[in-house]
């Protein structure tokens, strides 16, 4: 019996994938000469300028109710995606934002659709990060449209405000090709933790919406699809004033999964693969899940009886009586650019992971304790330890609800860190290499092949939590959208059937 063609999900993931005999080859060089501004202007609008409230304390505005909204509304987009640096290179200005992003290229756009409220009229709003203000550039009620094209989820039922993540593919294809669809989700979860984390901050409770009707959300914002597509949306719950109930909100939704494609050249494969990854329209009640029978949890999955486990379990990382400190901390994290090779502590390690992994643990620190992620149960974490003091080298699976660390191959893997890396030294040099994983084909029998963004997003947005820990505890830390595809499975011993979604690097700062 013949066996089942891959899907365009694994089909696209093996066409982008990095060898080291082809690599050179494919490397076409940059054009300068067309690369993409990473800014949307917009010549018809009406302005909301934010930044008299970002200037202020939040204590400032406690007797004013209508500057103290504007002001919560104003720190949670600048803590999400705001302007934070300004750096000159090659004769311009590059601009660095709240959330990274690879090749410091931002394909990501932010959009807040309003319901209506007393201060914010209805209608569609662009975020200007370059100015810190809101662009309002459609002045008609839009909701019960937006409530539609997102299949009716329950977030909006009682909400009066969601934001619309797009991404402006050829601002990162323009250097990343057809594989730069891999790194726009990366960057969406980094974004979407951010979101998160500066809602905790300014009272807000962000609920994720994966499952919507593409063609309906790219039309409500008014973008040219071919250009520019929804990514993903999120319900903004104010926890101030909205009615709370949304226990039972969907959060993933599946899609179509097509094995019937014809051979897509290279160059259109990334539009090729995301107009299959969409859910299309009039699929409402069609989209139940199928039951997917995984052989063993993912826990078990490397739990050998010759396995060394060392427990992570330890005391969370505190974040400041106001969380004072993760803001600083988000608007402080840069890229680290280089690691001086030294080691890190055991209980550095074990407070990232806490942080990440752990968010039943925040509570008392007014974190909610369950963000929101597409399916965290499809995605696994190995580490290899090149120099923590305390744990032996080697690569370990890191069990997120047992809280240990397994031990899985025994070896300084420093120098095939560095070829696996495309040859950076990042990966020579870090004390740790952090690496999120799919089953891609278990992955897309559960949600078809829409399921490869929501394994990129969820794998962005732990890579964030580990990005933020890390800065905040004074440690470096670098993502890596980049690598050796199979050599990673190869020498780190995890199964060919492993996709490897993301690498982050974690050291000390040279």
């Amino acid at each position: 019996m013949p066996e089942l063609r891959q899907s365009i999900a694994q089909h696209y993931h093996e066409r982008t994938k990095y060898d080291p005999e082809t690599i050179s080859a494919k490397n076409k060089g940059l054009d300068w000469a067309k690369q993409p501004v990473p800014f949307k202007e917009y010549k018809i609008g009406s302005t909301f300028d934010l930044k008299p409230y970002i200037k202020e304390k939040p204590e400032s505005f406690t007797d004013n109710s209508e500057a103290q909204w504007w002001q919560r509304l104003s720190r949670m987009l600048f803590c999400s995606y705001g302007l934070t640096a300004r750096m000159p290179s090659m004769g311009s200005t590059v601009y660095l934002r709240a959330a990274p992003s690879a090749g410091g290229l931002y394909p990501a756009e932010m959009y807040l659709i309003s319901r209506g409220t007393s201060l914010l009229p209805p209608g569609l709003y662009n975020y200007q990060c370059r100015t810190h203000s809101l662009m309002h550039y459609w002045e008609s009620d839009v909701w019960q449209k937006l409530q539609s094209a997102c299949l009716e989820h329950s977030s909006l039922q009682s909400t009066n405000l969601a934001i619309a993540i797009t991404s402006v593919f050829y601002r990162s294809a323009w250097r990343y090709e057809d594989r730069a669809y891999r790194r726009i989700f990366l960057d969406t979860g980094h974004l979407l933790s951010n979101i998160e984390l500066a809602g905790a901050l300014t009272g807000y409770r962000p609920h994720l919406i994966g499952g919507f009707v593409d063609e309906d959300v790219n039309e409500l914002l008014y973008i040219d699809s071919k250009q520019e597509g929804a990514i993903a949306v999120v319900g903004l719950a104010d926890l101030q004033g909205d009615e709370q109930d949304w226990s039972s909100a969907r959060t993933a939704l599946p899609s179509a999964t097509e094995t019937n494609y014809p051979q897509v050249p290279d160059g259109e494969l990334l539009d090729y693969f995301h107009c299959a990854t969409q859910i299309q329209p009039g699929t409402s009640g069609k989209l139940n899940l199928p039951e997917v029978k995984q052989d063993k949890s993912l826990e078990d999955k490397y739990n050998f009886s010759f396995c060394d486990k060392v427990s992570t379990a330890t005391k969370p990382i505190y974040w400041g009586k106001k969380l004072e400190d993760l803001e600083e901390t988000i608007l402080k994290r840069r890229s680290t650019r280089a690691f001086n090779g030294e080691t890190l502590q055991f209980h550095e390690l074990k407070a990232l992971l806490d942080f990440t992994y752990q968010p039943q643990n925040y509570i008392n620190q007014n974190f909610d304790s369950s963000p929101d992620y597409f399916d965290l149960n499809l995605i696994e974490t190995f580490i290899a330890v090149s120099g923590v003091e305390g744990l032996e080298r080697g690569c370990y699976y890191y069990a997120p609800k047992a809280q240990e660390l397994r031990q899985i191959r025994f070896k300084n893997f420093r120098r095939e860190l560095h070829y696996l890396c495309l040859g950076q030294d990042l990966g020579r040099d870090a004390a740790a290499v952090v690496f999120h994983t799919a089953d891609l084909k278990t992955a897309v029998a559960q949600y078809g092949d829409r399921v490869y963004r929501y394994l990129h997003m969820d794998a962005g947005k732990l890579g964030q939590r580990i990005n933020l820990s890390a800065v905040h505890l004074g440690l470096g830390v670098s993502g890596i959208g980049g690598f050796f595809d199979d050599k990673v499975n190869e020498v780190l011993g995890i199964p060919a059937s492993e996709a490897v979604l993301y690498i982050t690097t974690l050291g000390r700062p040279r």
